[in-house]
C-alpha cells in the first residue's frame, strides 16, 4: 500500500498550503497546514533562470511580492530577495519564495507532498530532470505524488521515477474534456485532478471504475465539500484545511 492510499480518505491536501490564513506556497503556510493536521500539502514548482526549484504558482512575481518580472528571467538570488508574505498581511512581511530543497528539508516526513510540475510555458525546460533529482537526494519517492496539465511532463517524472504516483490536471477549458476522458483513460496515471466546476458523481464512478483516484480542486466551501465527500471523491485540494478536515469528520 503506497502512502497515497494509506493516509485518511478522503485526502485532505492543503493547496499552496493553508493558503486561506498564511501566504501561499511559503514556509509559513505550508508549517500552518501540517499543524491544522492537513493530511498533504500541495506546491508548484517550477524553474528561476540559474536552474533552480522555486515553488511560486505564477509565471510573474507581480501578483504575490509586489515586484514585477517573469519567474524564468530571475535567478534564485534575485526571487530571494522578495518579500512574498506582505501581500497577504503584514504580520507575514518578509516572508521568502522558497526552494523545493527547502520544503523537502521541513516536510518530507511530516505529509505527502503534491508537487504540481507547473512549467507550463516553459514546457521543453529542465524542470522535471531537477525535481526528480532533489527527490532522489532526499530519498522520498514514498512521499510524493507528481501533478501537472501536461501529459508529457508527467510522462518524463515517470519515466526517472516509476513508482512515484501521477495526477492528471483537468481544467475547465474545451480541451479538458479530452483530457478527463480520452487522455486520461489511455495514459499511465494513478489518478484524475479535475476542476470543482467540471466534476460530476458520473465521472467520479468511471475513473472508480478503471482503479483510479479523484481529487478535486479547488474547494472551499462546505456544501461544496459535503457534496463532493457524498459522490465518494478520494481527495480534495483545499485553501482551508481546518473546514475540510472538519465536514470529513462529521462524515464519519
Amino acid at each position: 500500500m503506497t502512502l497515497l492510499q494509506s493516509l485518511p480518505q478522503p485526502v485532505i491536501f492543503a493547496h499552496r498550503g493553508a493558503s486561506a490564513y498564511a501566504p501561499e506556497n511559503t514556509l509559513a503556510a505550508f508549517e500552518l497546514a501540517v499543524r491544522q493536521g492537513a493530511d498533504a500539502i500541495e506546491l508548484d514548482a517550477k524553474l528561476s533562470a540559474d536552474g533552480r526549484v522555486i515553488v511560486i504558482h505564477d509565471q510573474t512575481v507581480d501578483r504575490t511580492t509586489g515586484a514585477s518580472g517573469s519567474v524564468q528571467n530571475l535567478t534564485l538570488a534575485q526571487l530571494r530577495e522578495l518579500d512574498a508574505g506582505s501581500f497577504f498581511a503584514p504580520e507575514f512581511r518578509g516572508e521568502k519564495i522558497p526552494t523545493l530543497e527547502e520544503i523537502f528539508e521541513s516536510f518530507a516526513k511530516r505529509a505527502l507532498i503534491n508537487v504540481e510540475l507547473s512549467n507550463h510555458y516553459t514546457p521543453r525546460d529542465n524542470l522535471v530532470e531537477e525535481v526528480c533529482k532533489t527527490i532522489k537526494r532526499f530519498n522520498i519517492q514514498d512521499q510524493i505524488l507528481f501533478s501537472s496539465f501536461h501529459p508529457t511532463s508527467l510522462a518524463k517524472a515517470q519515466a526517472l521515477l516509476p513508482d512515484i504516483p501521477c495526477g492528471l490536471l483537468a481544467n475547465t477549458d474545451f480541451r479538458a474534456a479530452i483530457v478527463r476522458s480520452f487522455v486520461f483513460n489511455f495514459g499511465n496515471y494513478q489518478a484524475l485532478h479535475p476542476h470543482l466546476k467540471t466534476v460530476s458523481p458520473q465521472q467520479v464512478r468511471r475513473v472508480h471504475r478503471i482503479r483510479r483516484r479523484v481529487h478535486v480542486y479547488t474547494v472551499n466551501e462546505e456544501h461544496h465539500l459535503r457534496k463532493l465527500f457524498h459522490w465518494g471523491v478520494d481527495g480534495v485540494f483545499t485553501d482551508d484545511p481546518p473546514l475540510a478536515l472538519r465536514v470529513r469528520g462529521e462524515k464519519g
